[in-house]
């Protein structure tokens, strides 16, 4: 008989560990959901919702069915006070990072704007409902794939948590290359990284949605 711990970290478990990170990169890296749905109409918008939620299901199921693990692995637990105060702190930092980017960061280095408010107002011009559900989709989705599960597989594999945060926050950046250009990857990458800690150091997965959806909403939900 072997234990449970000894089952989890055999080769069967890192062959299917490493198969469902590789599945989550490709997906950071690919446009899977624009090759899929293309166009910006509010049906066409849903339907490529409809996609990202369809992704992270699968990542779910690989967890639970193909490697006969718990959710709580990923960081799922019951939310708590502490971790609903750190992830409004957590929060507060990421709209500082943001502020930071456009008072200081963009006008020091003359940097241009252009495809940021393509892209903000394109999501502005979309109803106020379709908004909300966009932020918390990426809330939720993006954190059980780049922080949840990409983390606890790299750990899994390698035993770096420094590895971990590099490819954590390295997948989650060059996720939203295509949407928003170069230059809001100063902002992205900034999130990323307090994400990627957040979670390294409390393995609270609630915790971090909370933090993700409330900067998000504070700038896509506020007005």
């Amino acid at each position: 008989m072997t234990s449970a711990s000894e089952e989890h970290s055999g080769p069967r478990a890192k062959i299917l560990a490493f198969c469902g990170l590789a599945g989550v990169l490709a997906f950071s890296v690919l446009p899977i959901p624009d090759w899929l749905v293309r166009g910006s109409s509010i049906g066409n918008l849903l339907a490529r919702e409809t996609v990202y939620w369809g992704f992270t299901a699968v990542v779910l199921l690989w967890l639970t069915c193909a490697e006969r693990l718990p959710l709580s692995s990923i960081g799922f637990r019951p939310p708590a006070w502490k971790g609903v105060g750190i992830g409004v702190v957590a929060a507060v930092v990421l709209t500082a990072i943001q502020i930071i980017q456009f008072a200081v960061i963009i006008p020091v280095f003359h940097l241009s704007t252009a495809a940021i408010m393509i892209r903000q107002q394109a999501i502005m011009n979309t109803p106020y409902w379709y908004r909300v559900l966009l932020v918390f989709r990426a809330a939720v989705t993006e954190e059980v794939i780049f922080r949840g599960y990409l983390i606890e597989k790299v750990l899994q594999l390698s035993k770096s948590a420094a590895l971990a945060v590099i490819l954590s926050v390295a997948a989650f950046t060059y996720y939203h290359l295509g949407g928003w250009g170069a230059v809001q990857l100063i902002a992205v990458s900034g999130g990323g990284i307090v994400f990627a800690l957040l979670y390294i150091w409390r393995k609270d997965l609630p915790s971090n949605i909370l933090a993700h959806f409330l900067a998000d909403a504070a700038g896509f939900l506020t007005r």
